[in-house]
């Protein structure tokens, strides 16, 4: 397996320009080799050069998002043009096309592989004249630079702004916050200081007694970066101009072409159907949260009260909040306990490798064996720092497949997240929302390292449709919440007891403790990016779009200064243009495979466990996932299993 390391940071864009020359000389020789026209010759030997490109640079673009620096930001941008002209060399490439088309696969996986392909050619425009050939290879260029701008700008943003506030204004808040807050100013007076990177900045929002400084930070937060503004308005110029360039009325339409869904009505009706489930019992949330601020302390609810208040109403209404649980979610412990479960549910095991180099001294590194066999590596990086993208987020790094030597390949990712870290008073103390995440972001990564498909474009997470990808990790994530689970790891940091039962009913009790209101801004997310992407929408539009969603789905109206499009990195600075709702389309799977998995005595029912890693898991994108989902299940899913989930009832 390959060792993460970048020796020089300055001539990285030349080595990658060395290898992308060099695959384009031998894609020029296999089009005018008339005996390449067999599935291993052409398709064979053009995964074997995606899985080059992709395991030289892909360390690149993950240090740019964990180490931000000058240095990275600079070798990042330069690779972007470079990759730019690549991948639209190869996408035009009509003979190359007329091969692929021509290829007669042996196997389902090499027909999936073979209509992936040459969908994804028709797609970039391969039957286009040349001019407007040249023009879709512009705009593709463009669109990356400009999708590294807005993350760019906003990782600046975040990091630029900083609250001081003093110990009256930390007064109640949960010790391991307060510690990891705590500094010495220069006048030798402790002072504490919150920022916008997400640990600190909903450490305060959820228990800051000031009201005032969190309006700051809230302000703050939804204000950041207000140059994406152009950003964006170039973004959806472009986004549109390709659609229609592709012979589509709009960039939604476009995006379906790859998606599940098969249509536009599809998606919006789905939505709609899901807000209006959910918008009677939101409005009976937002009502009593309401009445609960008015009587505790005589407020007007506003925006940044809500997740003060929220949590003052669920501590009072089931006597718990986090932190009661965070004692028991050591960061170190809680990954064991998840590697653990996924060992005794899948069959393998993992086996910490400490000698294998690391781009930060907090990563730890797994490799994974099946049958004393080694089948994978992972690296965790779940600790916040100031040269991290906020979030969290599962990379994929080496693919399995089988070359056209006969060489298995070894599949390797990397599981990304921003928890606290450890202060001088504690170790890294994670929220059981802290522990959802780790659970949903290992969906991800298991659905990438347990793949048996020998293709590697339909392999792992490759080749999967954008809104069922999220399947997997939704999937584990729900049962964070199951006591079964949760005891394997769930043990006092200090006195090693284990988590009470009434903690853990506790847990499981407030799961869906304001469940309509988040599955509401959920959907107004969803509808803002679906229908942003249904004509063009310019300048003053776009937020004139979001203001006429929010009539239906934001019961507590926003200040004007609001411009959460700004910090929308999801599908301006990632790949869910159009595709916001996959999210909600891929948990009807998650959701009613939940329930048919769940097992009281051991959370997760073990026979359905190695079901679900045969059929789902090891398959990759070689099928179609309603078609692995029946066959794992013998049914198809119900969208009904989504509302159970949330125990939110449909009126009939």
């Amino acid at each position: 397996m390959l060792e993460f390391r970048i020796d020089n940071l300055e001539a990285f864009p030349e080595s990658l320009k060395a290898l992308l020359d060099a695959n384009l000389k031998a894609i020029d020789a296999i089009v005018e080799d008339e005996d390449a026209n067999d599935f291993a010759s052409v398709m064979g030997a053009t995964d074997e050069m995606d899985e080059r490109v992709d395991t030289l640079f892909t360390p690149l673009s993950h240090l740019n998002s964990v180490m931000n620096s000058e240095a990275t930001q600079k070798a990042y941008e330069a690779c972007l043009p470079l990759l730019s002209a690549y991948g639209s060399k190869i996408a035009q490439n009509t003979r190359l096309y007329e091969k692929i088309k021509a290829l007669k696969p042996t196997t389902q996986e090499e027909k999936q592989a073979v209509i992936n392909d040459v969908r994804d050619f028709e797609l970039a425009g391969v039957n286009l004249p040349e001019a407007q050939k040249t023009r879709l290879e512009a705009i593709n260029l463009r669109l990356s630079e400009l999708s590294n701008r807005f993350s760019q700008n906003l990782l600046d943003a975040t990091n630029d702004f900083e609250l001081i506030v003093d110990e009256a204004d930390v007064a109640g808040m949960p010790q391991s916050d307060i510690d990891a807050a705590r500094f010495t100013d220069e006048a030798g007076n402790v002072r504490y200081r919150f920022s916008l990177q997400m640990p600190s900045y909903l450490a305060y929002m959820t228990y800051g007694p000031n009201r005032t400084h969190r309006e700051t930070l809230y302000k703050a937060y939804n204000t950041r970066a207000p140059q994406n503004a152009e950003v964006i308005d170039e973004i959806l110029r472009l986004r549109q101009e390709k659609a229609e360039i592709l012979g589509f009325a709009n960039y939604a339409e476009y995006a379906l072409q790859t998606r599940d869904a098969q249509s536009e009505e599809a998606v919006l009706s789905f939505l709609h159907r899901l807000a209006d489930a959910a918008l009677p019992q939101a409005e009976a949330e937002l009502e009593e949260l309401a009445a609960f601020a008015k009587r505790l302390d005589g407020i007007e609810l506003r925006n940044w009260d809500t997740a003060y208040y929220a949590e003052k109403l669920k501590k009072e209404t089931f006597d718990y909040d986090d932190a009661q649980s965070k004692p028991y979610f050591e960061q170190e412990r809680t990954l064991q306990g998840l590697l653990e479960l996924v060992s005794e549910l899948f069959g393998v095991r993992f086996k910490r490798n400490r000698d294998v180099p690391v781009w930060h001294e907090s990563v730890k590194t797994y490799d994974i064996y099946e049958d004393d066999t080694l089948a994978g590596r992972i690296y965790f990086d779940l600790e916040a720092r100031k040269q991290k993208r906020g979030g969290a987020w599962m990379h994929d790094w080496e693919t399995h497949f089988i070359d056209t030597k006969g060489t298995r390949h070894i599949p390797s990712a990397f599981v990304v997240g921003n928890v606290a870290p450890a202060t001088d008073a504690s170790p890294s103390l994670l929220r059981h929302d802290d522990v959802v995440t780790l659970f949903h972001e290992m969906g991800h990564a298991i659905h990438h390292l347990f793949s048996k498909v020998k293709v590697r474009s339909v392999s792992g997470i490759n080749g999967v449709a954008w809104d069922v990808v999220e399947f997997p990790s939704q999937f584990l994530e729900n049962f964070a919440y199951e006591a079964a689970v949760l005891k394997r790891f769930a043990f006092h940091y200090e006195t090693g007891e284990p988590i009470p039962d009434i903690l853990l009913e506790k847990i499981k009790a407030t799961k869906n403790f304001h469940a309509a209101l988040g599955m509401l801004r959920q959907i107004e997310f969803s509808l803002f990016d679906f229908m942003l992407h249904q004509k063009l929408y310019q300048g003053d539009e776009v937020q004139a779009l979001l203001d006429r969603i929010r009539e239906k789905t934001a019961l507590l109206k926003p200040p004007a200064y609001v411009r959460f499009q700004h910090g929308f990195a999801h599908i301006f600075a990632g790949g869910y243009a159009a595709g916001y709702y996959s999210y909600k389309w891929a948990e009807v799977l998650s959701a009613d495979a939940f329930f048919a998995c769940l097992d009281a005595t051991y959370g997760f029912d073990k026979a359905k466990a190695v079901g679900y890693k045969r059929h789902i898991l090891e398959r990759g994108g070689s099928e179609a996932m309603s078609t692995l989902y029946r066959n794992w299940l013998g049914t198809s899913p119900k969208p009904e299993s989504l509302l159970k989930l949330y125990d939110i009832k449909e009126r009939v």
